[in-house]
């Protein structure tokens, strides 16, 4: 008995607490004590049981960028963190985002939800059909995803694509009844680690070949057995002149070389993205990443040009499908691309490759553009 009275004395922080002064007995003071004890743990359980019930748990995480830097305009922007529910960062893989949308994936299972549209509300969620994994194939690693439109609950004509790490590429529309993939097995390899992307123009799904001559283009109609397929037609003469031949064979050795599809619908202008990854180690086990990026303007005939200019816009690149907008009416940095990745975010001026406004990321961050909080 005296033990616990010297547990009480320390849980209270007092050097003396006689029962005495209480006016109860030894084994009255024990009694009540623990009771008092068995209410407040009763109190803590009802307490998580409502707040499971009627709340939601959320973080702040970096998404979009959330970003504060001073452009070349010396003007300073700060954009704030977005929060994230958690079962998005713990329970549920995200394998992609497009048009405002997130992908995830669990189980096997595909669910669209708007979680990081309006997180303080119910959100809203669409599950999708399990895969149907084609034979050699594979549906657990995911390239990126792609929407035809930002309405998959209620636009029957929209397409979702999935862009698997291999041959495969499944294509569903959500708003239909019997919505099922359509499983597309893609036979030349260059397109194995494409990135997928919706051409409004064109109406169809499509990707760079890996070093990036030409386009495959595939849809629920005509391509989709077989693509269409537009050679990329580059000048005669040396596409960038002061790309020496040296700066040539940097780039063609660096360890990561990855191929981006994007229209602009604000000025009809298609372009791809050329970005190139070298890495050398450092301490601490880390390494330092040297990054480059290529810009080709690419016309309806497939006439494409390098360009160190593409005017009042910016090209946003992350997991999610590759973006460019305006940069003006989004309070951006002109003729730039937005690079967000697991550790980083920088923007790259296109007409030199400098970086601004370099900043380091907690392992946890998503990675992602959230289109829907942007104006296209």
């Amino acid at each position: 008995m005296s033990h616990l009275l010297r547990r009480l004395r320390l849980s209270l922080r007092v050097s003396y607490l006689p029962p005495s002064s209480l006016g109860l007995s030894h084994m009255s003071f024990i009694f009540y004590f623990f009771a008092f004890v068995c209410l407040v743990y009763l109190q803590t359980i009802i307490s998580q049981r409502n707040l499971t019930t009627s709340s939601r748990c959320f973080s702040y995480y970096y998404v979009r960028g959330a970003e504060s830097w001073e452009p070349v305009s010396g003007e300073t922007i700060s954009v704030p963190y977005l929060k994230v529910p958690m079962e998005l960062l713990k329970e549920i893989g995200i394998i992609g985002a497009s048009h405002g949308w997130v992908a995830t994936l669990k189980n096997g299972v595909v669910c669209l939800q708007d979680d990081l549209d309006l997180p303080d509300t119910d959100p809203k969620r669409i599950p999708l059909p399990p895969f149907v994994t084609l034979p050699h194939c594979q549906t657990q690693i995911v390239t990126n995803v792609s929407m035809s439109s930002s309405s998959p609950d209620d636009d029957e004509d929209c397409i979702v694509a999935v862009k698997f790490l291999g041959p495969q590429l499944s294509l569903c529309r959500p708003a239909q009844r019997d919505c099922k993939w359509s499983n597309i097995r893609i036979t030349d390899p260059s397109f194995f680690s494409s990135h997928v992307m919706y051409s409004k123009r064109d109406e169809t799904f499509s990707m760079p070949a890996s070093r990036g001559h030409y386009i495959g283009s595939w849809d629920l109609g005509r391509h989709m057995k077989e693509p269409k397929i537009q050679m990329l037609r580059l000048p005669d003469e040396a596409p960038i002149p002061e790309m020496t031949e040296k700066k040539w064979q940097r780039l063609e050795s660096c360890c990561t070389k990855q191929h981006y599809l994007v229209e602009s619908l604000h000025t009809d202008e298609t372009f791809m993205v050329k970005w190139y990854t070298e890495s050398h180690p450092i301490t601490n086990n880390t390494l330092n990443l040297w990054d480059h990026f290529l810009v080709l303007k690419i016309d309806k005939e497939g006439n494409a040009v390098y360009t160190k200019d593409i005017g009042h816009l910016c090209i946003l690149l992350s997991k999610s499908e590759a973006i460019c907008i305006p940069s003006k009416s989004n309070r951006k940095v002109k003729n730039s691309v937005y690079m967000l990745r697991e550790h980083e975010f920088a923007i790259v001026m296109i007409d030199t490759n400098q970086k601004f406004c370099q900043r380091p990321f907690l392992p946890c961050s998503l990675p992602y553009y959230i289109s829907k909080r942007l104006l296209i």
